[in-house]
């Protein structure tokens, strides 16, 4: 898993009940570092990996260390939609579709949303877009409205300088501001009213009832960004990408290839001022010297380590 793979099984950890998730120090975060403009800390992380990685024998022998040891292999491992109103309720895609025919779920897909802060990292939007592309060559347009929201200011100005965001644009997604949106509710959504019963997938990391666009008869499903653009060009939340065909332009069935993508960009992250202003070395702090609310701040005497804690009270005394 790469760097920002492993943030996300973390930051998703405490939507689960986790109360910290960690993983040790591998290669994977050198070049992270390294590209996220931390070359010291990658230095000071390599000169001290042992120290930041499980014991040996606790790496080798797990069981006789925790209470409980799970063992997951994520080669076997099949992508899972989580929901609705709860990360924690999920089932395999391959059984999705059953479980929208017995629970009454509407198929019709409504929105998906990618990005956030938690699967919005520059692997997932590289990832996301390879699907994009694959679709619009074959003349497939996206079924639901498509919206994206960039994690940050870095990722944004990235994928924008590497075309990844007119990507988008160009089958029709709604590019969002770079903050928390429709993730904690800030969404002017006008296509369905208060009341009405739909269903969106997001990549988020929540899906309580109402929390989206305050419509409880919203039911928000939890996917990966991979399986949130597949579903996008479908429509339905029946769709299983790893065995459904989509009908191409000509009429011809369509499957999707897996996925690929860059875990980190090759031309480096791109950034722009962000509007802080480094504070003058130069200039003079006036204060009027009648003001009540304002003061400088007087410094503390010089201590003498010696004679300031001589006689000190004694406060409690553990034998």
């Amino acid at each position: 898993l790469s760097a920002t793979g492993k943030g996300t099984v973390t930051n998703m950890g405490a939507e689960i009940g986790a109360t910290t998730s960690t993983f040790g120090y591998d290669d994977e975060m050198d070049p992270y570092l390294r590209a996220t403009n931390r070359a010291p800390i990658a230095d000071l992380c390599k000169q001290y990996a042992s120290h930041l990685q499980s014991d040996p024998e606790v790496e080798n022998n797990p069981e006789k260390f925790y209470d409980e040891y799970h063992e997951i292999d994520l080669d076997q491992l099949e992508p899972h939609i989580v929901g609705p109103h709860t990360p924690d309720l999920g089932r395999s895609i391959s059984t999705m579709a059953s479980e929208v025919d017995e629970k009454g779920y509407p198929e019709e897909l409504s929105a998906a949303l990618i990005g956030s802060c938690t699967n919005s990292s520059y692997e997932d939007m590289t990832r996301a877009v390879s699907l994009v592309r694959q679709a619009k060559a074959a003349g497939i347009k996206v079924k639901s409205n498509f919206l994206v929201t960039p994690g940050s200011e870095q990722i944004y100005e990235t994928i924008k300088q590497d075309g990844i965001l007119a990507e988008f644009e160009d089958v029709g997604a709604t590019v969002l501001a770079n903050a928390c949106g429709p993730c904690i509710g800030q969404w002017k959504r006008e296509d369905k009213q208060k009341g009405e019963a739909n269903s969106i997938l997001t990549s988020y990391n929540r899906n309580f009832a109402k929390r989206n666009d305050g419509n409880p008869e919203t039911l928000g499903f939890i996917s990966s960004p991979e399986l949130v653009v597949a579903m996008a060009f479908s429509g339905s939340m029946k769709f299983n990408p790893l065995t459904d065909s989509l009908k191409d332009k000509d009429g011809n069935n369509f499957k999707f290839d897996p996925p690929s993508g860059n875990i980190l960009p090759t031309n480096g992250y791109s950034s722009k001022d962000g509007g802080y202003e480094e504070p003058t070395k130069t200039g003079e702090v006036v204060i009027n010297p009648t003001s009540e609310r304002l003061a400088f701040l007087e410094p503390f005497p010089k201590q003498d380590p010696i004679e300031d804690y001589k006689d000190l009270p004694v406060l409690i005394k553990a034998q």
